[in-house]
């Protein structure tokens, strides 16, 4: 094997293969994606549609199904949106990948799979997060999440494509188990993992989140060559900042990221961070979008009469903490 590049200095990456191949596909400057980004300012969530100018082969990355709150109703306008971007690009899409199972905005994967064709694709911690959500909101029989729910679940390091474009799955487990990066030529998509260096990181509270574990994960990352440009899940401007953003580079989450940058230790960003998740309230979505998301998008199975339920566990809001071991 070759030895570590330089910049791997602060971490041992001789037996991480994933994130050498990750270095390898980086480094090789392949052609460049092309990328769409569309926000959505409910949600503050950015989704992307991400494309092979060769092939028109394209994947869209964590859409967003619209969901009101009072009238407890979903739309579609925001997916449609992405569809019509798609069509008008003549794009084929291949894949509607998720980087975890959202708590902050229910996914669109399962409309725009039968709207554009395509595949449902996720990390493997998907299980793990189905069985714990399955127990606490009491999912039996055909309202039960499957990992047949989605069409592909990736484990570390694993390799798929998209039209010419190597893709490869990067898992960075902390803010859930299910959390993966998905390195697409050299542009990384990384979710909820890292925010705007003005911002910080992912919460790690939610069940089996786990601190120590994310600085980990986040710091996998940052082992990457410093020009690799990340595109981000959300932004929620920080405090000084009047503009939306959701693309920095490595070196700049290295420099500057206020939560987890060079020389932040371990300790140190568990301190931080659990400190402040015990500040958090939990996402205004949190209670339906879960639930719809362990099952890839698919809404709840309709009752005999055509109507579809979501569940509420009552006083479970402040058991937060027991949900990690259910």
């Amino acid at each position: 094997m070759q030895p570590a590049p330089a910049h791997l200095a602060e971490y041992d990456r001789s037996e991480d293969l994933p994130l050498l191949r990750a270095i390898r596909q980086i480094e090789r400057r392949g052609p460049a994606p092309g990328i769409a980004a569309f926000f959505d300012p409910a949600s503050s969530t950015v989704s992307y549609l991400v494309s092979d100018p060769d092939t028109r082969r394209a994947a869209i990355i964590d859409s967003v199904l619209d969901y009101d709150v009072a009238s407890i109703t979903t739309a579609t306008a925001s997916a449609d949106g992405i569809a019509r971007h798609a069509e008008a690009a003549g794009l084929e899409i291949d894949w509607h990948l998720e980087t975890h199972i959202h708590a902050d905005h229910l996914t669109a994967a399962d409309h725009l799979k039968h709207r554009l064709g395509g595949r449902i694709g996720a990390g493997s911690g998907v299980v793990p997060v189905q069985r714990d959500f399955a127990a606490i909101f009491g999912l039996e029989g055909a309202s039960a999440p499957r990992e047949t729910d989605f069409d592909r679940l990736f484990a570390d390091g694993e390799e798929f494509a998209i039209g010419n474009l190597p893709a490869l799955v990067l898992h960075v487990p902390g803010h859930t188990p299910a959390d993966v990066a998905y390195l697409i030529g050299d542009r990384l998509f990384v979710g909820d993992t890292l925010f705007m260096p003005d911002y910080g990181t992912a919460r790690a509270d939610f069940p089996r989140g786990d601190a120590r574990q994310l600085y980990r994960s986040i710091r996998r990352l940052l082992s990457l060559p410093g020009a690799t440009r990340l595109h981000l899940c959300h932004d929620y401007k920080a405090p000084g900042r009047d503009d939306y953003r959701w693309e920095c580079t490595i070196a700049e989450q290295r420099a500057a990221n206020i939560h987890v940058r060079d020389g932040m230790s371990e300790d140190d960003f568990v301190t931080l961070r659990e400190t402040r998740d015990t500040t958090l309230a939990l996402p205004a979505l949190f209670y339906p979008s879960i639930q719809v998301n362990i099952r890839g998008g698919k809404l709840p199975e309709r009752e005999p009469d055509g109507r579809r339920f979501l569940k509420l566990p009552l006083n479970a809001a402040g058991a937060r903490r027991s949900w990690r071991e259910p």
